[in-house]
């Protein structure tokens, strides 16, 4: 149901795609920052920063791949934007 629902409110699998690749790089991002920003708190503080982070990934390819479903579906998993503003308009 809330798939259905982030369907309909125009998130593409490729959103959520995207989101998961961004979280890995802000994974390590954030470990990095964690170091610099926090001296004397040690490496084990910023192990449970990026990895905090880094449990959002799985998260956002499920996503993908249920948004996928849906896409599948309705024939629109290989559509262009163009293609997909021209079919919203025209129905």
């Amino acid at each position: 149901m809330v798939i259905k629902k982030l369907h309909d409110m125009g998130i593409r699998s490729e959103h959520a795609y995207m989101a998961a690749i961004g979280s890995i790089g802000l994974s390590v991002a954030t470990w990095m920052g964690s170091l610099k920003a926090e001296p004397g708190t040690g490496l084990a503080r910023a192990d449970r920063w990026g990895i905090f982070v880094g449990e959002w990934a799985p998260t956002f390819f499920g996503l993908g791949l249920a948004l996928s479903h849906y896409e599948q579906q309705e024939g629109t998993l290989t559509a262009s934007v163009r293609e997909l503003r021209e079919k919203k308009v025209a129905g």
